[in-house]
């Protein structure tokens, strides 16, 4: 039987390795702790809510400024395998970067298959850049952004780390400076093999061009590449190939697998300036916790 993708030869092989939410014994566990700990946030901090970043109704931010002026900003991308979720389930990662003096941004975008995923990593590209031109109303530093995102949100973390920025947006190549995609998806080949591919409808040109693995270059772009220690192979083996091809097109990178973390659990450190997670991140900010 020829394979699907790489060695795995069935569609049940492939769900066993992407289905996430049957990853874990009980995904609402973890849904609820995001809407909980989100709502937490937003009381416990003080925030702009749905500030758009674009044209269509859900091109929109929520940020959460830092006390002091000129603060490092960090923007978050969500995941959701592109067609599920918002940035109000991800308020809660504003904790620990706000109680270290960072400005968060988070980032939310139209999902599949209202739109296809050229026009989502458009959007995420977008609100970069408007971050970039904006950063001043809220308290941000322009010089200082940064980029991270967790699962669907750790691939477009990375394509906004293949942007032409100078000559699409008019904005500086190092736009952004350090990113850290946590449990991304670099090559969305085998996506199209799940039982995710009805709603998501990917074709070859659109993973042709969305494949972060398939476009590295050369990048100023200081990276921290990080996944659950628990989560299925494929996330491990995804991450760590996108970080070697990151090496060897001449970029720095660090890799940290989360030792006991699984796909839920990989970003409950956004929650905790004294985490391990926000440890590494303020490292390649260049800022420390209060």
């Amino acid at each position: 039987m020829p394979a699907l993708y790489r060695n795995f030869q069935t569609q049940a092989e492939l769900d066993a390795q992407y289905d996430v939410e049957k990853s874990v014994p009980d995904f609402m566990v973890y849904a609820r702790h995001y809407i909980d700990e989100s709502r937490l946030a937003r009381h416990r901090l003080k925030c702009q809510l749905d500030v758009p970043y674009g044209q269509t109704r859900d091109e929109h931010v929520d940020i959460f400024p830092a006390a002091q002026r000129k603060a490092p900003v960090l923007i978050f991308i969500h995941g959701g395998y592109w067609r599920m979720l918002s940035s109000k389930e991800f308020s809660c990662v504003a904790l620990g970067p706000v109680a270290a003096g960072v400005a968060l941004v988070n980032v939310n975008y139209s999902l599949c298959p209202k739109v296809g995923i050229d026009e989502i990593t458009r959007q995420a590209r977008a609100a970069v850049a408007w971050t970039y031109r904006n950063a001043e109303s809220f308290g941000g530093d322009r010089d200082r952004i940064y980029v991270t995102g967790h699962s669907a949100g750790g691939h477009l973390t990375a394509m906004c780390l293949n942007s032409d920025w100078p000559g699409e947006y008019g904005l500086p190549e190092d736009v952004i400076k350090g990113a850290m995609p946590v449990s991304g998806l670099f090559d969305i080949e085998p996506i199209r093999y799940t039982l995710m591919q009805p709603l998501l409808q990917f074709n070859g040109d659109e993973v042709a061009r969305n494949s972060p693995i398939r476009h590295v270059r050369r990048n100023a772009t200081p990276m921290l590449c990080t996944w659950g220690g628990e989560e299925p192979a494929e996330f491990a083996r995804q991450s760590t190939e996108y970080a070697q091809a990151w090496s060897l097109a001449g970029n720095r990178v660090e890799i940290w697998p989360q030792p006991g973390a699984n796909h839920f659990t990989a970003i409950y450190g956004f929650e905790d300036p004294r985490s391990e997670l926000c440890r590494r991140l303020f490292r390649l900010m260049g800022v420390g916790s209060r």
